[in-house]
């Protein structure tokens, strides 16, 4: 029985041929995304799953309110991973052991030089306590966690130890941290996998060491320095955790009124934004791109059931003949659904592989490096089951409608579908166009939104800026030296150092002044220590008073405030007026234009820039109409020259800033792609679906043109009707994708409005398409010659 529905769906397939095409490759392109998506989104859920004890890793948050909230009634102002070293000795020296079995604090990950001998590398690490691999389950090669009790050593990562000493066996090896201080080797860890967000963790050191003793040295829960990091103990959850330690700090937080959560470690890549401190994280990107893969996979599935009901008629005196002769409707069903799995089934081999061929470019666009699951057997069978099921799902209303033919009415030649016999595949044709409509104006949006955020006032000039690291420091010291033998190049117009990039102003206090207002003491400032030359090489611009300037000695106590922070200072002018930044005085000489430092969806914070000396950072200006490789050529020998040990790390200021997009940016990439795709497979289906409506209403065209009807006034005929479908369709996606970028693009500060013209240029847009799918079939059928139409009984 199997065998016989087997060879008769061939058959169909073969006598059609455009018609089999039509549903297979649509099929396929629809399952082909669904997989790329299904992979994507495993990889996005897998993050951070494989650490031991993983339920138990957790991180201690700050929860932020203004001054004067005492309740958690309204969310926090701000949430985020940074909290105070202060809390340290209390969860070591408090009644904390039934809750925590390990606490880690450590510093925020950033790069920095390693050398050994004549050997530097670069890699990523940070400060910690022994207890941090301890905490998340790292496996050592050789060594143990428990030698950096030793403030004098490190632990290193398997491929950082073969960077560094070409063997992994690196244990008691020493080098130099930033070129300045010895750390012996007490440990060589196996590199994480790449589904972990601590991948790029290569080193640790003591955070015992001398290098970070203020840290250590924190006894004000104000400032935030460090991340925490806890094994809970036993059976005690995150939330119980919680009620413990939230209130530690509150009573010794003087500017605004704070408490701590924990939160499972685990979940923080997925449902934590710290860009934002508030945002949902990467989950609400995993929903939005499963639902679009869902989505066009029923699209297909729409179009697949569209065209085998619209040719239920071409099938309806087979389906009589085979109940004469005794079929019975169960053996039809069976019959039909076996065509529709069969196009399943080699729709899902076209679909892998499509996949297979895309996903090195889908890896690009998503910025990760998956592969196939080609040895993983349960990808294969939830794959079997999900291609099964879509075959049925997409076979099941032809299967039953066809199945229901009356074989006397059928074989008489009086069977008629009925008027209603075309309100499925119209109601179907209008999902698929709605989902269509809602892809693209969503698509729209987003590039919208992230237009939006390109186009705020940046307030500096990034054009020919690069940042070099501060990595040892000895570059400091002999700025004058660099800074004038970089000038001699002829390549570079001007030099500044400060204590922080451009792209990140990070430091945080609560400066003090003379008259300032309750609410003033809820802000804090971001504080960055900058030279001389800052204002004049980043070209920002003053607004009031004057710039940093090598002629004014006394700048080293002057002071520099945006035009946020000059607003809540409150004073009328504060030009002269004196500012405590961590307990020393500073004189405001100028108002700086807001600049975007930080996430370019937020406002801009509150900033102040202190005139002493960076230490970090070096910004260095590139002449204009300098090739940038003669001028990175040029001044490498330069730094060189003054370290020779330390390599030429630098980065350029403008695309550092466009790495803030990179997550809408890539959302967006995808949708569109996607949308295209959504929009194909919808076309696809309305072609084979104008085709069919034009040769079934052959003699009508045939008698209409006889009697006069003109081509034109015969394409309109024909093409009405999925107008006004399309139409029908912009009355149900356009409300709908409204509301979902509405509440979407809330999730940001500052956001695009939902311009009028977004939903009229795609309406248009649609209908043109339309029109140019279904012309096609219009006029060739208009065109026929009238008495081959009529020929047709």
């Amino acid at each position: 029985m199997f065998k016989n529905y087997l060879l008769l769906a061939l058959r169909q397939l073969r006598r059609n041929r455009g018609y089999s095409f039509v549903n297979i490759f649509g099929l396929a392109t629809g399952m082909a995304i669904a997989l790329v998506i299904g992979i994507w989104a495993v990889d996005e859920l897998s993050i951070d799953q494989h650490i031991p004890n993983g339920d138990r890793v957790v991180e201690i948050m700050q929860n932020q309110w203004p001054k004067g909230q005492t309740s958690e009634k309204t969310p926090p102002s701000y949430v985020g991973t940074t909290v105070s070293a202060a809390l340290k000795p209390w969860l070591q020296n408090g009644n904390y052991q039934d809750v925590f079995t390990h606490t880690a604090m450590a510093l925020w990950a950033g790069q920095h030089l390693l050398v050994n001998g004549d050997k530097s590398i670069a890699r990523t690490g940070t400060s910690a306590e022994y207890t941090f691999p301890l905490i998340f389950g790292y496996h050592f090669l050789s060594g143990a966690a428990g030698s950096m009790r030793d403030p004098n050593t490190a632990l290193i990562s398997r491929s950082t130890a073969i960077a560094l000493y070409g063997t992994e066996n690196a244990v008691g090896k020493t080098f130099k941290y930033e070129n300045r201080r010895p750390f012996i080797v007490g440990g060589v860890y196996a590199d994480q996998p790449t589904n972990s967000s601590l991948k790029d963790y290569d080193f640790f050191i003591s955070i015992a060491n001398e290098e970070t003793s203020w840290v250590r040295n924190t006894n004000s829960f104000e400032a935030h320095n460090c991340r925490m990091y806890a094994l809970l103990a036993g059976n005690v959850t995150a939330a119980q955790a919680t009620a413990r330690i939230k209130n530690i700090c509150s009573p010794f937080v003087k500017y605004a009124y704070e408490n701590y959560k924990v939160l499972p470690f685990k979940s923080l890549y997925l449902h934590f934004d710290d860009a934002s401190s508030i945002g949902e994280g990467r989950i609400v990107y995993v929903r939005m791109l499963g639902l679009i893969g869902i989505f066009i996979l029923l699209l297909a599935c729409i179009n697949f059931m569209n065209l085998a009901t619209a040719r239920s008629e071409k099938r309806a005196k087979e389906v009589g003949i085979r109940k004469t002769a005794g079929s019975l409707r169960g053996h039809l069903i069976a019959q039909f659904l076996a065509e529709s799995v069969l196009l399943a089934v080699l729709s899902f081999v076209l679909a892998v592989a499509l996949a297979a061929l895309t996903l090195p470019w889908f890896n690009q666009l998503a910025g990760k490096t998956m592969t196939f699951p080609w040895t993983n057997p349960l990808f294969w069978g939830l794959s079997l089951i999900c291609t099964l099921l879509t075959g049925l799902l997409a076979g099941s209303y032809p299967a039953f409608y066809l199945s229901a033919f009356r074989p006397v009415k059928v074989l008489k030649g009086t069977f008629k579908a009925g008027k209603g016999a075309g309100n499925p595949r119209r109601i179907l044709v209008v999902a698929q166009f709605s989902i269509s409509l809602v892809l693209i104006i969503g698509t729209i949006v987003v590039f919208r939104q992230i237009q939006f955020a390109k186009d705020q006032p940046l307030g500096y000039d990034q054009a020919g800026l690069i940042t070099v690291p501060d990595n040892t420091h000895d570059l400091d010291t002999h700025y004058e030296a660099l800074r004038n033998g970089l000038l001699n190049t002829g390549m570079v117009a001007n030099m500044a150092n400060s204590s922080a990039n451009l792209n990140g102003f990070y430091q945080n206090n609560f400066p003090e002044w003379e008259g300032m207002s309750e609410e003033a003491k809820t802000f804090s400032f971001r504080g960055i220590f900058v030279n001389a030359d800052f204002g004049s090489t980043i070209g920002w611009k003053i607004l009031k008073g004057r710039d940093f300037s090598r002629a004014h000695l006394s700048d080293s106590t002057a002071a520099i405030v945006n035009e946020t922070g000059a607003r809540i200072l409150g004073f009328k002018d504060p030009i002269g007026k004196t500012i405590k930044y961590e307990g020393k005085p500073y004189t405001i000489i100028g108002v700086a234009k807001n600049m975007i430092s930080n996430s370019p969806y937020y406002p801009v914070q509150p900033a102040i820039f202190m005139g002493e000396g960076g230490h970090d950072v070096f910004t260095i200006r590139i002449k204009p109409g300098t090739p940038l490789r003669t001028a990175l050529a040029a001044i490498e020998p330069v730094f060189k020259q003054f370290n020779p040990a330390t390599p030429f790390i630098y980065s350029f200021v403008d695309e550092e800033f466009q790495k803030k997009f990179n997550t809408e940016s890539r959302i967006g990439n995808l949708a569109t792609v996607f949308s295209a795709l959504a929009i194909l497979i919808s076309c696809l289906g309305l072609f084979g679906l104008a085709s069919f409506v034009a040769e079934q209403r052959t003699k009508e065209i045939g008698v209409r043109k006889v009697l006069g009807a003109r081509v034109t006034g015969l394409w309109a005929l024909l093409s009405a009707d999925f107008i006004k479908l399309v139409v029908f369709s912009m009355l149900i996606a356009m409300p709908l994708s409204y509301y979902c970028m509405d509440q979407w693009l809330q999730h940001y500060a500052l956001h695009t409005s939902l311009s009028a013209w977004i939903f009229v240029i795609t309406g248009v847009g649609l209908l043109l398409l339309t029109l140019a799918t279904v012309s096609y079939q219009a006029l060739r059928a208009a065109l026929m010659n009238p008495i081959k139409s009529l020929r047709t009984e």
